[in-house]
């Protein structure tokens, strides 16, 4: 379906609160942000500043407390919670730091997951998590359990994962931060080829700025508030 507006997200005047006895704590602060199709964007900040808070929302893991989340024209913030667990589904892909890959199974298997709430047949699961693995350069390790690959050929497993059922947004959070910086770097090109070559709207979530000089744009929290929006020469 083709984009009827130039944004694939759009968030104003968002907060996010949370009750800890009987304080509330504002996490985040009246965020107005567009985030357009096909776009790399970054968010950076310290520890506590809100970019996993963030993050979380325009994922649809958590819902604002008040302000509004618009993602490829369907208001997030207003869907109850089957509604946004089906939309997840299928419109979001989630890499985390951990790869929170199932040790009993295959690469192939674990990229299979998302697609068992699907209708495919089995030999169509099969085929699209070969061409996911195919996309990450990870064909030639298919049948190996996790135990057997490195770091980083466990991430390329996690990304084939979510990417396997073509999702609108590839959500980040920390993807690199377990691995070294050779690898971390063969990571994050990944993640640019699939932005680059593939259209692939990614948010990533990072406090290495290093890593951050691979994504389109970014944009620096602080306190839970937007403080700063700057693009990339990478």
């Amino acid at each position: 379906m083709e984009a009827t507006s130039p944004n694939l997200v759009t968030i104003r005047n968002v907060t996010k609160n949370y009750v800890r006895g009987k304080q509330k704590v504002e996490v985040l602060h009246g965020i107005d942000i567009d985030i357009a199709h096909g776009d790399f964007l970054a968010l950076m900040g310290p520890s506590g500043s809100g970019k996993t808070t963030l993050l979380n929302l325009i994922g649809g893991l958590d819902k604002p407390s008040t302000g509004s989340i618009d993602v490829a024209g369907t208001r997030i913030d207003q869907l109850n919670s089957g509604e946004l667990s089906k939309w997840r589904a299928t419109h979001v892909g989630f890499v985390f730091q951990f790869y929170n890959l199932l040790p009993m199974l295959s690469a192939r298997k674990n990229v299979e997951l998302p697609l068992l709430l699907t209708r495919l047949s089995a030999s169509e699961r099969k085929r699209n998590a070969d061409i996911a693995l195919q996309l990450v350069n990870l064909a030639d390790r298919a049948g190996h359990k996790p135990r057997e690959l490195s770091g980083g050929q466990e991430q390329r497993v996690a990304i084939a994962r979510a990417i396997v059922s073509d999702p609108t947004l590839l959500i980040c959070d920390e993807p690199t931060g377990d691995l070294d910086r050779h690898t971390a770097d063969e990571i994050l090109g990944l993640l640019q080829e699939l932005n680059r070559d593939h259209g692939k709207t990614i948010i990533m979530v990072t406090h290495d700025p290093k890593a951050a000089e691979y994504a389109a744009r970014r944009v620096q929290l602080d306190k839970g508030t937007l403080v700063n929006t700057a693009g990339s020469a990478a």
